[in-house]
């Protein structure tokens, strides 16, 4: 049985980034992955999906500037994102040789507490921290059409490798995947219809903005079906249907009962440290089911870790902005207005609109609006948006959150002109 400081199970952001900074602080560490090294986020969602919004917004720009049909060659647009996901694949894999880290292959089961198996051969360690991510949700209808030769039934995962642009894309969710690939692919040049069971998209974002956002992506021409509920994939007029109801936590396969390891259908429950109900084992990342973000993965990870060492850190987890990288793009970071009001908390709102702002009017994207929302006292509580660079915006406000900014020290902060981030001053 080999005993080292700390093992880590998984690979993708959670793992490699809190395996770089625990043996940066002195820990022996072993991090385990069944797959590809950086995740879901890295080979089948975030980077990947990128790479194709980049591509969308070339099109769209040549569409606005060009005489004529823009012709889309996929196959460029699938080797271009191979390229930078295996560049990147390549880089983690460099990180993960440096001394103090070992990257085992295999799958890894709990023994016990903190015993586990590795293709047949024992670890052990006084901590451990899971980060094995998640994986799509299917319905059984999907799982049902999955069998149909009718109409082709993917995930997001087949989606990004798909050999040709749909002609008719049907959506299930409209989720970020959802709405993300809707945007894509109608760029792409796909018939794009959604469905979702609820009466609004995006039901983690503030249903202002969630609104007028869908309402902008209506005006491109992807058509919405809202409060529906899909029983059949081939009631659904379309040859590709993806299908985006949700991700779920990757707790199955690792025998978490042996380390009497508490989990329910979110995921492994953890407190404000990312800790178990076992001492020494952590979960972070989407297999917690708290955030389900790349960057939330990396700084619960080194809350983690700070908490092995018995190190404080001003890490507020409690301020993690997120984006949808759809056309216009959205963005947000604190409680929704829906949230508070909810709470019973006193708020005041400011809205700008782009439509306002010289930038937008220069480059012709003045769809979108901001909405700043503070306490009683002034101290920003959040902030959520659609429009042109949104998550850059959001980025600036969540970074002046970290340090309880009011609105008054906001508007006394000088912006260069003429610049889209001058829409948070007045």
């Amino acid at each position: 049985m080999k005993s080292i400081d700390l093992i880590i199970i998984g690979a993708g952001p959670g793992g490699y980034d809190t395996a770089v900074y625990a043996a940066e602080h002195g820990l022996d560490t072993v991090i385990v992955e069944s797959a590809e090294v950086g995740g879901t986020c890295l080979n089948h969602g975030c980077i990947p999906t990128k790479c194709f919004v980049h591509d969308a917004d070339l099109i769209r720009n040549s569409m606005s500037t060009c005489n004529g049909k823009c012709i889309v060659d996929f196959s460029q647009i699938q080797a271009r994102k191979d390229t930078v996901v295996r560049q990147l694949r390549q880089g983690i894999e460099t990180l993960l040789s440096r001394p103090g880290i070992t990257l085992v292959r295999g799958k890894a089961r709990f023994l016990d507490a903190h015993t586990i198996s590795i293709n047949d051969e024992e670890y052990s360690a006084k901590n451990i921290i899971i980060a094995t991510g998640s994986h799509s949700k299917l319905p059984q209808f999907a799982v049902e059409g999955m069998k149909s030769a009718k109409t082709k039934v993917v995930t997001s995962t087949e989606l990004l490798n798909i050999t040709y642009v749909p002609e008719r894309l049907a959506i299930v969710g409209a989720g970020v995947i959802g709405m993300e690939f809707a945007s894509v692919f109608n760029a792409f040049g796909s018939h794009v219809e959604v469905y979702e069971f609820l009466k609004e998209c995006l039901p983690t974002l503030d249903k202002d903005i969630a609104k007028r956002l869908r309402k902008a992506l209506e005006k491109r021409g992807i058509s919405f079906h809202m409060k529906y509920s899909v029983k059949d994939v081939d009631e659904l007029n379309a040859d590709t249907v993806l299908i985006a109801t949700g991700r779920a936590a990757n707790t199955d396969g690792m025998d978490l009962d042996n380390a009497g390891i508490a989990y329910d259908k979110r995921g492994i429950m953890v407190d404000g440290n990312m800790e178990t109900n076992v001492k020494g084992v952590y979960a972070v990342g989407d297999v917690n089911g708290r955030t389900m973000l790349a960057h939330a993965a990396k700084w619960q990870g080194r809350r983690a870790v700070n908490h092995i060492l018995g190190l404080e850190d001003r890490i507020r987890l409690d301020i993690i902005p997120s984006a949808i990288f759809t056309y216009p793009e959205a963005a947000g970071v604190g409680p929704t207005e829906e949230a508070l009001k909810e709470s019973n908390v006193e708020y005041t709102v400011t809205k700008n609109f782009f439509r306002a702002n010289g930038k937008a009017l220069a480059i012709g994207e003045t769809e979108g609006m901001l909405k700043l929302i503070a306490d009683k006292n002034g101290k920003i509580l959040s902030c959520h948006m659609y429009g042109p660079h949104s998550a850059d915006i959001v980025q600036e406000v969540s970074a002046l959150m970290n340090t309880d900014i009011t609105i008054d020290r906001l508007n006394d902060i000088i912006h260069i002109h003429p610049t889209l981030e001058e829409i948070l001053v007045k």
